[in-house]
């Protein structure tokens, strides 16, 4: 087994017929995260943790008794859900030092199911960014800035110009999460999406990302953004494995009651021959302003794929898409204004020293502790829901946000079985071009063609496509029917197959996996 296998066929297999101990596993993904460790990827590493869950996971395969698939697999997680033990930081000086007297629910069934637990994944402070960039750890760096595709195509550099200043965003804002699994330091990761946290950054970093329908998976230990449109995100190398872990955390959790009543089936993913039967709605609204023509090629040319393969491929309308961006700010930052108040220096979390009054220390608490993009989107937020706006702005927006759900809900009600759409309008950004702007236009801009299936509770997903003419990788989004994912991922898979995306070929991965990965060609790894 090497890093770069298949949960369900490979790396689960080669564990049970002890062809590699979870231990050696664990080891070797330590030592990953270790010289990769400029990528910034993590924010805390749970070494001794990790390794007495990989201890106790190798006992349960001699006694021939595994819990599962999941039994033994490296994980790692963003460091918005809670961990009990572990420190929870949300990337901001306002929690530093914080640490959770229970588990996330997500975290909770992982562990239970036996996966490994290495550590937790930078972010944009409390999830509110595009890049991965606004976090009190520092940014991110793209694990594809280091390969040796992007190196081949990258302009040489002159000597004046700083030898460091070349590397890209990852995206955001799980950045931190998809640059573990794309840097091979783990086999999935835990992100969240709110409008595009985990799909942005898996197409940047030429992962799978999917965001599962609201209220699928349980919230319940995730620390709230958006009520209304948070979702735990999976990030994993395949399709095949995103099926894997939707299995172990999807269906109903007392302590969250916005999740579904029903149990869910975990599902394994048929291998579609047939794509006939399918309808795939291409949304002309999505060929939005900014879309590069590269992108918009791969766009066609992934359409005609599906065409050329007996698929039914029509284009469609979901008129109210170009007002979704501005109803998002309104509804995202009202919530966000709303959630951030309880972080007031009481309870948990930092405490300014100030000692004048209850009200001056509450001010001081909130200015040391939140940096100006959080702070500037609760002044937004407060606005929309004083008296004189709340019916102007925020009432208005909900109105518009049943509009969106409704256009989804007409399309597929004619027939269409899946939305076909770019994720990104560009592959990823230099870190010094991307902080030429502040964090709200790039969020605006970059979350275009995702939030809306935030805003409307549909599933959808990455997957990763082609490299970009600089050697980066691009990826398209499906967006599917209301738990309807193991449709979605059936389609998901069956592209993923026919585009053969290529493997990183990250130097400092195959350093330490003794040059398994130089025969690699494809990104299916089950």
């Amino acid at each position: 087994a090497t890093l770069k296998d298949g949960l369900r066929s490979q790396v689960s297999a080669a564990l049970k017929e002890g062809r590699v101990t979870p231990t050696e596993l664990c080891q070797r993904c330590l030592a990953l995260i270790k010289s990769t460790k400029f990528l910034n990827a993590y924010v805390t590493v749970a070494e001794e943790t990790a390794l007495k869950q990989a201890e106790e996971s190798e006992e349960r395969y001699k006694r021939g008794q595994p819990l599962g698939i999941l039994d033994g697999i490296p994980v790692a997680v963003k460091d918005n859900f809670n961990t009990a033990g572990i420190e929870t930081t949300c990337a901001s000086n306002m929690l530093k030092g914080y640490i959770s007297p229970y588990n996330a629910t997500v975290v909770q069934k992982l562990l239970d199911q036996g996966a490994v637990l290495l550590g937790k994944t930078n972010l944009d402070e409390f999830a509110m960014g595009s890049g991965s960039t606004d976090g009190v750890f520092g940014p991110v760096r793209n694990p594809w800035s280091y390969s040796k595709q992007y190196e081949e195509k990258s302009v040489p550099k002159s000597h004046s110009e700083d030898e460091g200043s070349n590397w890209v965003i990852t995206g955001g804002s799980s950045g931190g999460s998809a640059a573990a699994v794309s840097s091979f330091t783990c086999f999935a990761a835990l992100g969240s999406d709110t409008g595009g946290s985990t799909r942005n950054p898996a197409a940047h970093c030429g992962v799978v990302g999917l965001k599962p329908t609201y209220g699928l998976i349980s919230r319940h230990g995730l620390i709230p953004l958006v009520n209304s449109m948070d979702v735990p995100g999976i990030l994993t190398r395949c399709v095949d494995d995103a099926a894997v872990l939707l299995g172990s955390l999807a269906g109903h959790d007392p302590k969250d009651s916005t999740t579904i009543q029903d149990d869910f089936k975990p599902f394994e993913l048929p291998n579609l021959t047939d794509v006939s039967k399918l309808s795939i709605g291409i949304p002309k609204e999505y060929h939005a302003p900014g879309l590069s023509s590269e992108i918009l090629a791969l766009w066609s040319k992934a359409a005609d794929l599906f065409k050329n393969a007996g698929a039914k491929v029509v284009e469609v309308s979901l008129p109210h898409t170009r007002y979704s961006i501005v109803c998002y700010h309104v509804l995202c930052t009202a919530e966000v204004a709303s959630n951030m108040a309880r972080f007031d220096g009481l309870e948990y979390g930092h405490r300014s020293d100030t000692k004048e009054s209850t009200e001056s220390m509450y001010a001081a608490t909130r200015r040391e502790g939140f940096n100006d993009v959080v702070r500037g989107r609760i002044l937004s937020g407060n606005y929309f829901l004083l008296k004189q706006n709340y019916e102007k702005y925020f009432v208005k927006a909900q109105k518009v946000r049943r509009l969106i759900a409704n256009d989804f809900g007409k399309v597929f009600r004619s027939g269409v079985d899946i939305l076909l759409t770019p994720t990104t309008l560009t592959d990823a950004a230099p870190y010094t071009e991307f902080i030429q702007e502040d964090n709200r236009t790039r969020s605006a801009q970059d979350d275009i063609l995702t939030q809306a299936a935030n805003m409307a509770g549909l599933p959808a997903i990455n997957v990763p496509t082609a490299l970009s003419e600089r050697g980066l990788p691009v990826g398209l989004q499906f967006i599917g029917r209301s738990f309807q994912e193991k449709q979605l991922l059936t389609v998901a898979k069956w592209f993923e197959k026919q585009v053969q995306f290529p493997m990183i070929q990250l130097e400092e991965v195959k350093r330490h996996d003794n040059g398994v990965f130089q025969h690699q060609k494809s990104a299916s790894f089950s």
